[in-house]
């Protein structure tokens, strides 16, 4: 049995806590609203007197000023602060040096499930920070999910994390344009589904389909070739794409957003580039 202080009760926080009880941690609990922490106490957590009571805290807060406001003035001699909060990589890095000169060393981490996927098959966690010290708390942390370690540097797990919402949200949106479409067509959502699945899985496949290895490898080596899907041609049809929106009658902020970055491609002068050499004007807005 190891023990950890959870810090901050919201609905992150407190999943994690009570994973850690069921699996035979001793657990203490901390709230900036002190009354939060009344249902894990009745499930046998132990009430923190401070935040930074016990030698690993892991904190899920709302960012990271919050961990700066909770811990306050505290020292933080030998202690790890494993902290799962959103951030920029920059801001995790600040953080990691504000622990460092209490005393403490700073773990950051972003989790990838949401609150009732933790401590479930499939759930997967990026850290980042000193490895041994990562190593040191394994066993407890593998209560929430797969430990998967990324790197030293502080700020790498907030850039896989952030990386994996940007291709989560615009997917679903995506997603979610489209079936917006077919409802004004007098389709059904279920109807559609079965189509919306195949390709979600052919993208992350390795058949002709699969864009995400082909475009990777693409970047990689800096070349895209367009003999078969010239930029000339994905902006014509994405222009169709959006004027299919408007006729009928569906926003199209995010698909108008991304004509207008097609059209960008194509007036640098890389028309008869492949889709891929998107990612040029990406890197250089």
């Amino acid at each position: 049995m190891s023990q950890v202080t959870v810090v901050g009760l919201g609905p992150m926080g407190s999943k994690m806590a009570e994973t850690f009880l069921a699996a035979g941690h001793e657990v203490s609990v901390w709230n900036r609203t002190a009354s939060k922490a009344d249902p894990l106490v009745a499930k046998g957590a132990r009430r923190a007197g401070t935040a930074a009571d016990g030698e690993l805290l892991v904190v899920s807060q709302i960012s990271y000023q919050a961990m700066y406001d909770s811990l306050g003035d505290a020292r933080l001699d030998g202690k790890t602060v494993v902290n799962l909060s959103s951030g920029t990589p920059a801001e995790l890095r600040t953080a990691a040096r504000w622990v460092a000169e209490r005393g403490g060393t700073l773990i950051t981490a972003g989790i990838m499930v949401p609150p009732p996927g933790i401590g479930q098959p499939g759930a997967y966690t990026f850290y980042s920070g000193p490895k041994d010290v990562l190593d040191r708390h394994a066993g407890l942390l593998g209560a929430l999910s797969e430990l998967t370690y990324v790197g030293a540097d502080q700020g790498l797990a907030m850039v896989y994390y952030q990386a994996q919402l940007l291709v989560f949200w615009t997917s679903l949106t995506a997603h979610m344009h489209a079936m917006a479409l077919m409802r004004a067509a007098g389709v059904a959502p279920q109807d559609y589904l079965p189509y919306a699945q195949t390709l979600f899985t052919e993208l992350g496949d390795d058949g002709p389909m699969g864009y995400a290895k082909i475009l990777a490898e693409e970047f990689a080596a800096g070349v895209y070739p367009g003999a078969a899907n010239s930029m000339h041609m994905q902006a014509a049809g994405l222009g169709h794409a959006v004027d299919t929106l408007i006729e009928a009658g569906v926003e199209t902020t995010v698909p108008g957003a991304l004509k207008r970055l097609f059209e960008r491609v194509v007036a640098e002068g890389r028309g008869d580039d492949g889709l891929g050499t998107v990612i040029e004007s990406i890197r250089k807005p």
